[in-house]
């Protein structure tokens, strides 16, 4: 005998799991919770990513200078100190945002970041060096995309995709304000207390407004309980390796890039100050036109083919580095690079939620992010490092490129939708 509801009679029934209770529990729709936590994140992302993040670049040329040191060695800071801090701290931090929410996280994380910019305004040699990008590090884990991706992604289900957008907006416009508050800082007061400004910027900033975010509607407890096995599961699933290739190459090649852009401008190229600055913050100017792009279509197309768009994007822009610098093939570069950029950070999560829902987000953002930090450390300096072995960025950007196809080649394996398990 069949029952209205489709089951056999007398048949079993299993339990749900604790995505699909976390996904027929609506989120409650709480307007001004929803607009608070948007503002909370784009604030929070545009100090800790923007203006940290892709901020800290614009100073390496002067440490160059001051301190004798080699392209290498000023990009091994943010190598080393992710090394480090990602593989140990990723999965926790995951858990903690799991089990108690992402607004503590994100106090902790922006009064790391704060104090690390503080610091290393204040340096002089390599171990300081290395000791206040360690603190940055721990402060990006804390702070950045991870708690922000798991506060919005409980806050919205149908429109996360533009939520996120709006929210990551804050990377792209912190990144294009990045350069031009520096280049104006150091002007008038050098590069050592410009960065320490910056750093006392990014407290007074995002603080409260961590401070004051709500955290998100709570979930049914069963949850909690069931969680833990659809952990599992999503580890032992092809998709989720695949996707955390796919990532992990892709963002390779946007680090690879970004970090070494003002170097290769600079030093290599000849462009002024203020020349870099207009380059390096038209780049995270059209990283908002990505952001916004992205977005919108994620809501509206199949994640997937969005995120292998972008990564394409990023594949395609490197090459126009290669160009003559009179042909204007660079500016060229900054549209293209931008909106991959900006499309980049924001749809990792949109796909892993895609596939594996939200109750186990953070767990697995965690994980992805641990690695994407490991592949964000290490190829800035080894494009670095190549540069300084061959006196030329050309063997550097070709790695970017193929770094860049392998993760799209990753992307394209991937399932459109969740998969069943």
């Amino acid at each position: 005998m069949i029952h209205r509801d489709g089951t056999l009679a007398g048949a079993k029934t299993e339990p749900p799991t604790g995505d699909e209770v976390a996904d027929t529990c609506k989120v409650e729709t709480v307007g001004g919770g929803q607009l608070q936590a948007v503002t909370t994140a784009f604030l929070v992302l545009f100090c800790i990513v923007g203006l940290a993040l892709w901020g800290l670049p614009f100073y390496y040329d002067f440490m160059v200078r001051d301190f004798g040191w080699t392209r290498a060695q000023v990009t091994s800071g943010n190598a080393l100190s992710k090394l480090v801090v990602g593989p140990l701290t990723g999965f926790i931090a995951g858990w903690v945002v799991d089990r108690f929410g992402p607004r503590h996280m994100m106090m902790a994380g922006t009064l790391l970041v704060g104090v690390a910019l503080v610091g290393l305004g204040g340096i002089s040699t390599l171990g300081m060096f290395y000791f206040f990008y360690l603190l940055n590090a721990l402060g990006y884990v804390c702070g950045g995309p991870l708690p922000n991706q798991v506060l919005l992604s409980r806050w919205f289900d149908k429109s996360r995709g533009k939520a996120m957008g709006g929210a990551y907006l804050g990377i792209g416009l912190g990144g294009a304000a990045a350069p031009w508050i520096s280049y104006v800082l150091v002007e008038h007061f050098g590069w050592r207390v410009g960065l320490q400004a910056l750093g006392a910027l990014i407290i007074v900033i995002a603080l409260p407004m961590a401070w004051l975010v709500k955290e998100p509607p709570r979930r049914r407890p069963e949850i909690v309980a069931a969680a833990p096995v659809g952990v599992k599961s999503a580890f032992l699933a092809g998709s989720f390796y695949l996707l955390a290739l796919g990532s992990m190459c892709s963002i390779a090649a946007v680090s690879g890039t970004q970090q070494n852009l003002k170097l290769f401008l600079s030093l290599d190229e000849g462009y002024t100050q203020s020349e870099a600055a207009r380059l390096l913050s038209l780049v995270l100017a059209f990283s908002i036109v990505g952001r916004l792009l992205m977005g919108w279509l994620a809501d509206r197309l199949a994640k997937k083919h969005v995120m292998l768009l972008i990564y394409m994007l990023v594949a395609a822009a490197i090459p126009l580095l290669f160009l003559p610098r009179g042909s204007g093939a660079v500016y060229l570069f900054a549209v293209v690079f931008g909106i991959g950029l900006g499309g980049d950070y924001m749809i990792i999560p949109l796909m892993t939620a895609e596939i594996f829902g939200v109750a186990r987000l953070g767990r697995l953002m965690g994980v992805i992010l641990a690695t994407d930090g490991i592949a964000e450390a290490v190829s800035p300096w080894l494009v670095g490092h190549l540069r300084d072995a061959t006196g030329s960025y050309s063997l550097a950007f070709l790695a970017l490129i193929a770094m860049a196809l392998l993760g799209a080649g990753a992307v394209a394996a991937l399932p459109k939708r969740r998969s069943a398990q």
